[in-house]
């Protein structure tokens, strides 16, 4: 599986980790809130591996927990935008007409 994080999501991620009590020996997972006919709906958590997932290690040195289950979780790509309000978007490029509205 793949997982692709740009550069101010990796910021917000790791801030993230080290300022939230609740991350405290879990690792971020990305996951399906729910799905339409042509888009799923992704977020993030902080939780713990299961048997069913992969730990998949990004190039911006943050492991992301996937749901080898889920077959439009590979391929997530992370990005944190500032403008025009702060949040995360996360789309599957992969998956044509897969989209993230956070």
């Amino acid at each position: 599986m793949k997982c692709k994080i740009n550069r101010m999501a990796a910021k917000a991620l790791n801030e993230m980790l080290a300022n939230n009590d609740a991350a405290d020996g879990k690792m971020l997972r990305v996951y399906i809130t729910h799905m339409h006919g042509d888009h799923a709906h992704y977020d993030i958590k902080f939780d713990t591996p299961t048997e069913h997932d992969e730990i998949v290690k990004t190039d911006k040195g943050i492991d992301i927990l996937l749901d080898k289950r889920e077959e439009f979780l590979d391929g997530v790509w992370i990005q944190y935008f500032q403008v025009p309000k702060e949040e995360f978007v996360i789309t599957n490029p992969s998956k044509a007409g897969h989209h993230h509205h956070h």
